[in-house]
């Protein structure tokens, strides 16, 4: 039988800020807490109307991410080749 934990307002309300204001995935901050990413994609859905906003809000940070990388890389790249056609 599985052993069920309960979890205070309080912390509630604290991961789902950090949610909210820190921009950290859900699967890390639940993970941290020993909790389900299902159990917190619930508590998010209980507070707001279109709970699948943060789902896609943490998909376009995500995908932000990956583009500034590459950005950097290409970067990085234009930069080096610049440097050896001046050389």
């Amino acid at each position: 039988m599985r052993k069920t934990q309960t979890i205070s307002k309080d912390l509630k309300e604290q991961i789902i800020e950090r949610i909210r204001n820190e921009g950290k995935p859900v699967a890390s901050i639940a993970k941290e807490h020993g909790i389900a990413p299902s159990t917190v994609f619930s508590w998010l859905k209980r507070q707001t109307e279109n709970p699948q906003y943060y789902k896609e809000v943490m998909k376009l940070r995500k995908e932000k991410q990956y583009l500034m990388e590459i950005i950097g890389e290409l970067t990085v790249r234009l930069s080096d080749k610049e440097k050896k056609e001046t050389h």
